[in-house]
Formats: structure tokens, C-alpha cells, sequence
């Protein structure tokens, strides 16, 4: 009996290799943000071609909202798989490197939407040589109908993750990563990526932070501050939870707060020829006015502002006990009113307020008091300021919450040697005081004067003691 072949081969093909279950390799691009994007640009009328590794579900996806769509992908394994899933009706598969795919060899003379939100590196194999990042969109470029859209994918060589993971770039390379040439590689920093699509003919429209990387793009957003900071940081900081060089939540934050954070996003999605909303998926971030009330306490610790945490936690306090269902990282401030930022929590006023004291030290934050890494401690300091005592056995006394972060960790170390020093200058004072006034004539005149009378005293208590037995 003899296997049928679903797909067309172009040529260039990975006989033995899947983009979609990698066994060495990154997977195919998937999550809710590339999937927003799809919904909010393709129309019922597009012919669209998907180039390159998508999941199923996103491929699943376009079929069902569009006219016709065809993909090209280079895994021969793929190819077959997708061919299976897609409806014949739906348009066709083709297995092979794009610099062997041309527009004729499909009924048409160009597609409405190009979508490439993998990016372009694996659209060819190791028998392409010579056929650069910007080749291949030129490519993708001139199998568009004029006046078409392109939904383009493009990792950062240097985002977030080559911060706060201390195995980026050690690792041995892949089965993936072969020998490319020098000009193979993507245009390096987000303005690289602009000047190399415009430098094909096209008009950005829109542009987009993905997080918490291209393959598994849980949120893109047009600008990253605000309350879209916090959900970029969540999304690094969940991606990134083993050991790390800094805190992943705390980089993009301060990176946010500096301007950075879009720059240091770990991809990007270009949009050409289509608008889209500012946020995908479009309810991931909050709307209206406040800060989140971690932030305000943490800035607040940092500057050593008693003040202001004496006067926002008994408030916050004071929300919690009136039905409120929330911690510091999950609540926004605005003004003297609360909301939650998330789901409800279901915790009692001093599990809120440690979850807080937790997240507090596990990020290395400066605090107005000594440093220490004991949740009890600071936690039981917060609820003072809202009149509340901790028992001593509300929790164990010898659990330590480090930070999470090496740098945090450094610095922490560095701040208690500090304190060390200060303390044992402190000690060193006082005992050169204490041996000063020994040796003064006053102490001296003193000491002689009392001494008699502690001798007769110990004396008299003997004998009393005697008498009494």
C-alpha cells in the first residue's frame, strides 16, 4: 500500500524534523495575543498564506474566519499533520524553504494577508545558504496582493530574558541552531526591525511588546507602562520562576518606569496594511485610574516614607475588613479607594499583609529598618501601623525568604554587612565609653565610697540568714 502525500513539496524540505513537537527546538508559535491579532485583522473575504511554524489551533483559527488560506512550512512531518487538519476547500500545504515557494504555484496572483508571526528564521532549511532574514521577507513581500496586510513576528536577541536568566547563551547550541552565515541572522533591536521593513516597500500601521516571548505570546501591547507594565512583568516573571540574575517582575517594572520596557520586550509583532486594538487580547488590562498598591508601598519603603505607609495600610486595612478581597499586588489605589486588579483572594488581613511582606523581601527591596529575611518580622511592623498585633505563632519562626534575584541577593549582603560594620563601630564606641568612665576620678571616688558598703551588706545577709536557720 502506498502513503499518500497530502502536502506539495517545494523543495528544501525537512524530512526528518517537526517544528510543531520539537524534540530540540523552540515549539510553534501559539497563545492568546497571536490569536486576538488573527480575529482583530482577517476578514471573511482574505486569502491568506501562513508562513512558517504556527499551531494548530492558530491554523484551525484562520480557516475558520477567512476565504481561503494556503500554508508553506519546511517540516515535512508538519506539512502532513497541518494537510490533515485543514479542510481541502480551506486552500492547500506546501512543504518546503520559501525561496523555493513562488505565488504561481497556487491559482492567484497574490494573497490578501501574509501572516509570519514565528518570524523569519525558520522559513528555510540548512540547504538554504545564502539567503538572508532579509531575503526572505522580500520573499513573503512578493507573494502580497498590492495594497495587502503583513502580520510579522520578530524576537529580541536582547530582551529581558538575556537580563535575568544566567543560561542565555551558555547553553550548547541546538539541533536547530546550525551554521548560518553572518547575514542570515534577524536585524538586532526593535528600530533594526522598522528600517528593515520599510527598507522592503511596506508602511508599518501598527506595533506591538510581545510577552512573555513569540512562541507562547500570552499579551502584546502597544505601549508598555501603567497597569500594561504590570501585566508584561507578570508574564516575564511566571516564564522566568527557577533561579535568576535579577527579578524578573522588578526588571520590567523599573524598566517601564525608565521608558525601556518596549525596546526590551522579548518580540515584537509588526502590523502592515490593518489596524488592531492597542491590547491582545483586549481585556488583560485594566482600565481607569490608580496605581497598584504594591507599587505605591514599595516606592513608598524605598524612600523611607513612614508617613505614607502609616497612612495608606490602615486604609487598605480598613477596605479589607469591609469586604475587600485582595492583596497589595492585586489591588489598585486610587486615592483613598480600592479596586481589585484580578481575581478575589480569600485570605484574612494578616495573610494579605504577609503575602505583601513576602513579595517585599523576595525582591530585594530597600526598607527603612534593618534588612532581614524574616517574614514575621515585617509583617508583624505593617500591622502595627493598622493597630494589629501577630502572635508569635501565627508563623514559623524560622522560615528565611531570600531574594529571588543574585544581584537582590548582593545587594541585600552588602546592606547587612553594612549594618554589621555599623553595629559593631556602635559596639566599639560604647565599650571605649564604658572603659573611659571607669577610669575617670569621679568613677573612681564612687566605686570607693559604695564598695564598703556592698561588703557589710553581703556580709549582714549571711549572718541574717544564719540566724533565721
Amino acid at each position: 500500500m502506498t502513503d499518500v502525500t497530502r502536502s506539495n513539496l517545494v523543495g528544501g524540505e525537512l524530512l526528518n524534523w517537526s517544528d510543531l513537537h520539537p524534540g530540540d527546538g523552540r515549539p510553534a508559535v501559539s497563545g492568546p495575543a497571536a490569536a486576538a491579532l488573527l480575529s482583530a485583522t482577517l476578514k471573511p473575504d482574505h486569502t491568506v498564506l501562513l508562513a512558517g511554524p504556527h499551531a494548530a489551533d492558530l491554523v484551525a483559527l484562520v480557516a475558520s474566519q477567512v476565504a481561503s488560506v494556503d500554508l508553506v512550512v519546511r517540516s515535512a512531518p508538519d506539512a502532513e499533520e497541518l494537510a490533515e487538519l485543514l479542510e481541502l476547500s480551506k486552500g492547500e500545504v506546501f512543504c518546503g524553504s520559501i525561496d523555493r515557494f513562488a505565488v504561481d504555484e497556487k491559482t492567484g496572483s497574490g494573497y490578501d494577508v501574509v501572516v509570519a508571526l514565528d518570524g523569519l528564521e525558520r522559513l528555510v532549511g540548512p540547504d538554504t545558504t545564502g539567503f538572508s532574514w532579509a531575503d526572505s521577507l522580500q520573499r513573503l513581500v512578493g507573494l502580497l496582493s498590492p495594497g495587502g496586510t503583513v502580520l510579522l513576528g520578530a524576537a529580541n536577541a536582547f530582551g529581558f530574558e538575556r537580563l535575568v536568566q544566567p543560561e542565555i547563551g551558555a547553553a550548547l547550541p541546538r539541533d536547530e541552531d546550525w551554521g548560518r552565515d553572518v547575514g542570515d541572522r534577524a536585524p538586532a533591536g526593535f528600530k533594526r526591525v522598522l528600517v528593515a521593513v520599510e527598507g522592503a516597500g511596506l508602511t508599518v500601521a501598527q506595533t506591538y511588546a510581545v510577552f512573555p516571548s513569540l512562541v507562547q505570546a500570552e499579551v502584546a501591547l502597544t505601549e508598555v507602562d501603567g497597569f500594561a507594565a504590570v501585566v508584561a512583568a507578570r508574564a516575564v516573571a511566571s516564564r522566568n520562576a527557577g533561579p535568576v540574575l535579577m527579578d524578573p517582575y522588578r526588571v520590567v517594572m523599573d524598566a517601564a518606569d525608565a521608558g525601556l520596557a518596549f525596546e526590551l520586550a522579548p518580540a515584537w509583532y509588526v502590523v502592515v496594511g490593518a489596524e488592531a486594538p492597542p491590547v491582545l487580547p483586549e481585556d488583560v488590562v485594566p482600565g481607569g485610574e490608580g496605581v497598584l498598591l504594591e507599587e505605591h508601598l514599595m516606592l513608598a519603603l524605598r524612600c523611607d516614607d513612614q508617613a505614607e505607609l502609616r497612612r495608606v495600610i490602615p486604609s487598605y486595612v480598613a477596605w479589607l475588613r469591609t469586604g475587600g478581597a485582595g492583596s497589595p499586588d492585586n489591588v489598585i489605589v486610587d486615592g483613598g479607594s480600592y479596586r481589585l486588579f484580578g481575581a478575589a483572594q480569600e485570605l484574612d488581613v494578616v495573610e494579605h499583609l504577609r503575602r505583601f511582606a513576602v513579595r517585599v523581601l523576595e525582591s530585594g527591596c530597600r526598607q527603612p529598618w534593618p534588612a532581614a529575611a524574616d517574614p514575621q518580622a515585617l509583617t508583624a511592623r505593617l500591622a502595627a501601623m493598622a493597630g494589629i498585633t501577630v502572635p508569635e505563632q501565627e508563623f514559623s519562626p524560622d522560615e528565611v525568604i531570600r531574594p529571588r534575584g543574585s544581584a537582590e541577593q548582593l545587594r541585600t549582603i552588602a546592606r547587612l554587612a553594612d549594618e554589621l560594620a555599623d553595629a559593631s563601630a556602635r559596639a566599639i564606641l560604647f565599650e571605649g565609653t564604658v572603659s573611659g568612665i571607669r577610669r575617670s576620678r569621679p568613677y573612681r571616688i564612687g566605686h570607693a565610697v559604695l564598695n564598703p558598703a556592698r561588703v557589710i551588706r553581703r556580709r549582714l545577709k549571711r549572718v541574717l540568714t544564719k540566724v533565721r536557720r
